[in-house]
């Protein structure tokens, strides 16, 4: 199966082609020619397997310069790294309503559940395509992809990570994460700015070759971890797929019926790959997108028209603060017809104007499968408290928008079909604002906020969160958002 880019589909390459470049030449992303399906005997097989081994057949559908083995071994690794029994297991905290935890992996967020997988794509990928180069990794980060990319890729034989955050747009805990990594080709900087930002810089660096020339000099040839490379996006369909099966097994529905999936959302990703496992067959009623009081995407799917002229807020949901979405581009390449010309013409009007718009026809489409909502501070706040008190379920911030969104969405609709809330982080990442939503306390420092809330709810710390404050911290570097490249350039220079 060869991939194309969104910008131009004359640009086909293979799936390792796609890993080892993370982003196409004309600045698209690279899509599938076609989709997968599952057949029954597909599903069949896929509800008596692991979890690693329901990644690994998926990832074979999509990957075909792997085999089978390779990835099952890929998987079984990653996935070794996982505390708990399940690496995504599904609860049910009502009757028909169920949250997928995705963050029982060594960050404790969903972005280890593709971040894990992707450094041995990456590695086997570069050996597939006879890379010699070093592979420089570039990550924005509004949070929780740069710690999990910093973990995934520490120490991996030819390559190098470096992570920009948002100085004042994560929590506390997110930041003391990516300040204390640990690695020898590993590198964080703060940038003056927001996600955004930071993103549009790492973007314009994948799109300039002069820059590209110069790191090629000193040795380097770039990619990406942020889900704009489908290595780090495919894993995640997985998990779509491994839930359905899950619901299926537990003989809460039939294979066929629909599932409501609601996912916080931000950059797309998450929920696009929900849109994925829809069309390899997975039952989907309705993927409803929650985004926080940055409601750039819902005002899209209301009125057909993405707009970023709008204030930026900072909130307790960080990883959520974005006004780019970029995995909507491969949606509407999609419900475009796979307009490639098309999709060019609006991001370039993005980039240039801020702004595009879609056809009504495409608009009406999108509604038929998307649903969107948007939850205020307070409503955050709230959902996490009601969630503990009535359900004795402990969320946090990014979970709440999504549990807020759902509610809002089931009391305008009476939809009574099986729902999946898609859990992306533990609480303990936002201690601070959870522990002020189930006690009423303010409380700013995250150590003390982590003591109190284990104290208040009995719900134990994550190993990987119980030790921040005892470790190193390497990276305090802040610098201006126009000095990226020139900060790229400079740490190439020196390794």
């Amino acid at each position: 199966m060869n991939y194309i880019s969104t910008r131009n589909k004359s640009i086909k390459v293979s799936s390792a082609q796609a890993i080892v470049s993370g982003l196409a030449k004309d600045g698209g992303l690279f899509v599938p020619e076609v989709f997968p399906k599952l057949s029954e005997k597909d599903f069949e097989e896929l509800i008596a397997m692991s979890y690693p081994e329901r990644v690994a057949k998926v990832l074979s559908m999509y990957l075909e310069d792997y085999t089978y083995e390779e990835l099952l071994d890929y998987t079984q690794k990653a996935y070794s790294r996982f505390y708990g029994e399940d690496p995504c297991p599904l609860v049910n905290v009502d009757e028909d309503l169920y949250v997928l935890e995705l963050w029982h992996g060594p960050t404790c967020a969903f972005k280890d559940m593709a971040l894990t997988m992707l450094p041995h794509l990456l590695s086997a990928a570069r050996k597939k395509t006879g890379e010699d180069s070093r592979t420089l990794i570039l990550v924005a980060t509004s949070g929780d992809t740069g710690k999990a990319a910093l973990e995934g890729f520490k120490d991996v034989d030819g390559t190098d990570i470096i992570v920009f955050y948002p100085s004042q747009g994560v929590s506390d805990m997110q930041k003391l994460q990516m300040m204390t990594q640990q690695g020898k080709n590993v590198y964080v900087c703060a940038i003056d700015g927001n996600f955004d930002d930071a993103q549009s810089a790492v973007k314009t660096i994948f799109n300039d070759s002069e820059i590209q020339a110069k790191l090629l000099a000193n040795g380097y040839k770039l990619s990406s971890a942020n889900s704009i490379n489908w290595g780090r996006l495919a894993p995640q369909i997985a998990y779509y797929v491994s839930s359905y099966c899950d619901l299926i097994s537990s003989g809460k529905i039939k294979l066929g019926d629909k599932v409501n999936f609601c996912v916080p959302s931000g950059n797309f990703g998450n929920i696009l790959a929900g849109y994925y496992a829809s069309l390899m067959g997975v039952g989907v009623n309705k993927l409803i997108c929650a985004s926080n009081v940055n409601n750039v995407l819902t005002d899209f799917f209301n009125t057909g028209t993405y707009d970023i002229h709008r204030e930026f807020h900072k909130t307790m949901s960080p990883s959520m603060d974005i006004l780019i979405s970029s995995n909507l581009e491969r949606l509407l390449f999609e419900f475009s017809g796979r307009n490639d010309k098309l999709i060019k013409e609006r991001m370039d009007a993005l980039k240039k104007d801020g702004k595009y718009s879609i056809s009504n026809d495409e608009l009406q489409r999108l509604n038929k499968i998307f649903s969107v909502g948007f939850a205020t501070e307070k409503d955050t706040k709230e959902v996490i408290d009601n969630c503990l008190e009535a359900y004795d379920y402990l969320m946090d911030t990014h979970t709440a928008v999504a549990m807020s969104v759902y509610d809002d969405y089931y009391e305008a609709t009476n939809d009574e079909t099986p729902s999946v809330i898609v859990s992306t982080a533990n609480a303990y990442k936002f201690p601070c604002d959870v522990y002020e939503a189930v006690s009423g306390e303010r409380v700013d420092d995250a150590q003390k906020a982590t003591k109190k809330l284990e104290s208040f709810t009995g719900e134990e710390v994550p190993e990987p969160l119980a030790d921040l404050d005892k470790r190193e911290i390497r990276f305090t570097n802040v610098i201006d958002k126009k000095d990226i490249a020139e900060e790229v350039l400079k740490y190439t220079q020196k390794n």
